[in-house]
């Protein structure tokens, strides 16, 4: 298998890369994570708390970094992070102000009807079943990458996915205004 570009320099007893080439790819990469943390944590300031953390996490733990596949590398981080913020959340349960109170600002942007029903059906999916549709469907990892990313295995993964999917088409079906079928 053709080694990668930083696996390479490390074979030849090269310096790893740069810092700044290293935060490139970082940076690079805050769209995608920004996105799945979102999902994981269910709400936009929760998940722009976990993408903070993670992008923190993986500036001060860089040299743990093997060189090998820094996107799954940054996305097992994240997903650790939210498990052990998820575990921590349950044992020790809080209220947030601004949801007792009514002072969230929502988004108005794109169909808030369809933005809405999608976001209930993603957050009716349990987080381990959420975390890989989301790797798999919208980060578009392979089912192996996930299973490694996880640290569960592949047929796992597989299952967690075609649940996934089904629970959401079952959600998204209840509440269509519109059949999609024809009447026979």
């Amino acid at each position: 298998m053709p080694r990668a570009p930083d696996q390479e320099s490390r074979a030849k007893g090269e310096r790893p890369p740069s810092a700044e080439t290293f935060e490139n790819q970082i940076l690079s990469l805050v769209p995608s994570l920004r996105r799945y943390s979102r999902s994981l944590a269910r709400s936009d300031s929760d998940g722009e708390d976990l993408l903070q953390d993670c992008v923190e996490k993986v500036l001060v733990r860089r040299d743990q970094w093997r060189g090998v596949n820094l996107r799954a590398w940054v996305f097992t981080i994240m997903t650790n992070l939210y498990r052990d913020r998820h575990r921590r959340v349950s044992q020790h349960p809080s209220v947030e102000l601004n949801e007792t109170l009514g002072l969230t600002a929502e988004d108005v942007s794109g169909d808030p009807l369809e933005k809405t029903r999608l976001q209930q059906a993603l957050n009716a999916l349990s987080p381990d079943h959420r975390s890989v549709l989301m790797l798999v469907v919208v980060e578009g990892y392979g089912y192996q990458d996930v299973a490694n990313m996880l640290a569960i295995p592949i047929g796992t993964v597989m299952s967690r996915l075609s649940r996934a999917r089904r629970q959401m088409a079952m959600q998204l079906a209840q509440n269509n205004i519109v059949s999609l079928r024809r009447p026979k």
